[in-house]
């Protein structure tokens, strides 16, 4: 393989990286085009005298991402309503179609690390924790390489993993089997559907938070939704006002969810965490911006 040939290989991988640091397919997209970008911008011989082209593309992008965290804050404080990174179909970056193996790194499907759930956790890290944890726990990169990234001590960025490592685990400890999450979220749906409040409170944890992404693209809820009977109600309202749509059972990264159609049209996806036998938290996709993979 050329070395030209070699790179364009690496986008897929890229990808990858760019969507765990950033939350969102378009961020990462972004962050690769800036990649890619760079390393065009230099010389045909400084190109020469780069030995890997995979690693020097993953420190740029990585050092990339670690910038736009640095804003990302700055830029969700405009964001309307709640934020919530991308779900993603389980077939994203690549699947069993593929006429080549994956990298497991790039697998999606049954991976942790692209779930919304743990997301969500990395949303409220540090970007120097989220770089650092993202580039050793799941990418495996050693801690002197991403030191040159972080611009840290290879001992400092050790205890930056190690922190973020340890609220990973917190969730960790309060996740549950797969068996039991799609046996909890199939009786949400089946409630639900059928309209019964009391049947949809009783599968809802006392303290359940519904959090709804619309982005200021679309209606929807601008606070989380807190309290299995305030939930309820909202969910029960959705489904009387939007009485075309059609709700069914998905395969998501997050186990069993929702997708929700309008006219043909994917207009929301739901994923759930449970635990204890209830749901305890509802992340509801509005934003067309972040359902472009489902369409």
């Amino acid at each position: 393989m050329d070395v030209d040939a070699e790179v364009i290989a690496e986008r897929r991988h890229l990808l990858a990286l760019g969507y765990r640091m950033l939350g969102t397919v378009a961020e990462a997209e972004d962050a690769v085009q800036e990649t890619y970008a760079r390393w065009y911008r230099l010389t045909p011989g400084e190109r020469d005298a780069i030995s890997s082209p995979r690693a020097w593309l993953t420190r740029v992008a990585s050092r990339v991402c670690l910038d736009v965290l640095g804003s990302a804050r700055v830029r969700r404080e405009s964001y309307v309503g709640p934020w919530l990174p991308e779900p993603l179909p389980t077939s994203a970056f690549g699947g069993a179609g593929d006429a080549a193996p994956l990298d497991p790194l790039d697998r999606v499907t049954l991976d942790e690390s692209v779930s919304t759930a743990l997301l969500v956790v990395l949303e409220a890290m540090t970007p120097a924790e989220r770089v650092a944890f993202v580039l050793h726990d799941v990418f495996a990169l050693p801690f002197d390489e991403i030191a040159e990234i972080v611009g840290r001590s290879p001992a400092a960025c050790r205890q930056l993993a190690t922190s973020a490592r340890r609220r990973v685990q917190e969730r960790r400890e309060r996740s549950v089997p797969r068996a039991e999450h799609d046996r909890v979220v199939q009786a949400f749906g089946e409630a639900a559907a059928g309209g019964d409040l009391a049947a949809l409170v009783a599968v809802l944890d006392p303290a359940v938070v519904l959090v709804a992404d619309g982005g200021g693209r679309v209606s929807s809820a601008r606070r989380p939704v807190r309290g299995a009977e305030n939930a309820a109600r909202f969910l029960l309202g959705l489904a009387a006002k939007f009485s075309d749509a059609v709700v069914r059972p998905i395969e998501t990264t997050d186990g069993l969810g929702f997708e929700v159609r309008q006219q043909g049209v994917v207009t929301g996806i739901l994923t759930l965490s449970v635990q204890g036998g209830l749901v305890t938290d509802i992340r509801m996709m509005r934003n067309p911006d972040k359902l472009t993979l489902w369409a």
